[in-house]
């Protein structure tokens, strides 16, 4: 182990073990460094509620075209990412290239529809208008009343719990060392991040650390003002339901729409399950499964797909995208040297694990930034260098 004590402090410490620490500890232990990870569980975290959704095209915003391409970027290595992990572990991540069809079901959410199809032709993205009849043929089990969708065929889906788990495996068999407690402090010595103190009274340094704790990655003790911007929580509610035997395959592709305003996704496993969410909610840390939530989940499923009613619900959770001021996340050096940012991922952590992994891997391992996490630098909401 180690430790400060031992006098050899680990090349890269990660704080937090969800699916972007442990992908960044993976690609950063085969660049040969010893990487350690601090986390009370490793593999948790908000992918454990994620519906694993790798949608950079049917989830593009406007104004997020920086995002859009390292989304793309991740996407495009998702196929070799996942053949990669699930050699290197023995484990399955669910990884399936179905696609995406997003629908429209009245007159103004076509028109809404419409208008983001244009701004993906005028981008040059692979999105195809597809009118109510087009879509009811492709996914027959959708409503009567569909007005009409996109089909984007290079939106596909990851199993976020099954990547967790490969994930530690290959963690564990690449030398990573996991360790599992909670970090209480940051420890910063000569103006620089030099490892961390841990729930069990020991200390471990680090070379550098990288900071990949999701929503509560601005309030570890010991982390300097300014140095990071406030990553707020986003509270999301999502259904597991169970598909029989005998109604499969009740949808093929994933499906989302735009119901009473509210964003809702639909996600069938190859397994049986299907994923419904998810809620977006602004209540700070609290992760309570609510009445109102799961009714709206459904209520707003059924109309999209009145077939629902009919499956069993399985499971109901919440969890917490961890949101940064520009929804866009932090990635490589901070303003404290030595500190490095793998945060701030909001509704794109599980769609941006690879690309996040080798752009910190490569940082790491050579110190130059790639061109391609220049937009995301967390010095970007610096107010004014450290003194």
């Amino acid at each position: 182990m180690t430790r400060f004590e031992s006098g050899t402090p680990a090349d890269v410490l990660v704080i937090g073990g969800g699916v972007i620490g442990l992908a960044v500890a993976w690609r950063t232990a085969q660049r040969g460094l010893r990487v350690v990870v601090v986390d009370p569980a490793h593999g948790g975290g908000a992918v454990q509620v994620a519906a694993g959704m790798l949608a950079p095209v049917t989830e593009l915003q406007y104004g997020e075209e920086a995002l859009l391409r390292l989304g793309m970027a991740s996407n495009e290595r998702y196929a070799a990412f996942a053949a990669e992990l699930e050699e290197a572990s023995g484990l399955s991540t669910g990884y399936r290239a179905c696609g995406t069809l997003a629908v429209a079901l009245d007159a103004d959410d076509r028109e809404e529809l419409r208008e983001l199809h244009a701004f993906h032709r005028r981008l040059g993205l692979d999105s195809h208008w597809l009118t109510g009849r087009e879509c009811r043929r492709l996914e027959p089990m959708l409503a009567p009343g569909v007005r009409g969708g996109l089909h984007v065929t290079d939106d596909h889906q990851v199993d976020g719990r099954r990547l967790a788990r490969a994930l530690v495996v290959a963690c564990e068999r690449a030398g990573v060392v996991l360790e599992r407690a909670e970090v209480t402090e940051l420890v910063v010595a000569d103006g620089r991040a030099a490892g961390v103190r841990l729930s069990t009274g020991e200390a471990l340094g680090a070379d550098r650390v990288v900071l990949a704790a999701g929503s509560r990655s601005h309030l570890l003790p010991g982390l300097p003002e300014g140095v990071l911007p406030a990553i707020r929580p986003v509270k999301g509610q999502i259904l597991r339901l169970r598909v029989p035997e005998a109604y499969r395959p009740f949808l093929s592709r994933n499906v989302r729409a735009v119901v009473r305003g509210q964003h809702l996704y639909l996600v069938p496993r190859e397994d049986g399950e299907l994923v419904i969410g998810a809620t977006s909610e602004e209540q700070g840390y609290d992760t309570t499964v609510t009445a109102g939530g799961v009714y709206e989940l459904l209520r707003d499923a059924h109309d999209l797909v009145p077939g629902i009613t009919e499956l069993p619900l399985v499971e109901t959770s919440a969890g917490l995208r961890p949101g940064s001021p520009d929804n866009a996340p932090l990635l490589g050096p901070t303003a404290l040297p030595g500190l490095v940012a793998a945060t701030g991922h909001y509704r794109n952590g599980v769609l941006l694990t690879p690309v996040t992994a080798d752009l910190l891997a490569e940082y790491l391992a050579t110190g130059a930034t790639p061109e391609l996490a220049t937009d995301f630098s967390p010095t970007r909401f610096t107010a004014k260098a450290l003194v």
